[in-house]
């Protein structure tokens, strides 16, 4: 099946990219933990941070806000020793901080969704580099998370939160997605 550029050959890529990347997501449990996820990711590679991904489900119960908001620092120093998750007390510290912001927030599906206008951007990339990293709407999306009390939220991190849930469906026109996505 063609993939995107970005796709290897390792089948948990590939799982990712053929059910999730680009998927339109507006349960908000689910884009809760997509930005929490694509925080830990910030300066590593998406596929270690797939990698760990249940063990993060396992460790920062189920990336449940309410839970996650209470999370102790001893709870903090316990994960820091924990080979399966990204050892980062910054990131981990962040996941606290967004989490307790999170629930701040009215409605933050709806809120995230509102960036794109509250429907996917479609768009029609026939080569990689033609892939944005970051966009104007990423920028706001930043820059407002940021004001919102939220860290780990650059404008990079957001741009790929919003490929990821299919606020913007970047599958390149090679790619089977694209077909199925655009519609």
């Amino acid at each position: 099946m063609p993939r995107c550029f970005w796709c290897t050959d390792d089948p948990l890529y590939q799982a990712y990219h053929d059910s999730e990347w680009g998927t339109p997501q507006r349960e908000p449990g689910a884009l809760f933990e997509m930005l929490l996820l694509e925080g830990f990711q910030a300066g590593l590679s998406w596929i270690t941070v797939l990698k760990k991904r249940e063990r993060y489900r396992e460790v920062l119960f189920g990336f449940d806000p309410q839970r996650l908001a209470q999370m102790t620092d001893a709870e903090i120093e316990e994960r820091m020793l924990d080979p399966g998750i990204i050892r980062n007390r910054l990131k981990l510290n962040a996941a606290r901080r967004n989490a307790r912001a999170w629930l701040a927030l009215d409605e933050p599906a709806q809120w995230l969704w509102s960036f794109v206008g509250g429907v996917p951007k479609i768009n029609h990339f026939s080569q990689r580099n033609e892939v944005p990293a970051v966009t104007d709407e990423a920028t706001a999306m930043s820059k407002a998370l940021k004001k919102a009390g939220f860290t780990f939220v650059g404008p990079t991190i957001c741009y790929a939160f919003m490929q990821a849930t299919g606020m913007v469906m970047d599958h390149t026109t090679d790619c089977d997605r694209y077909a199925a996505l655009r519609r």
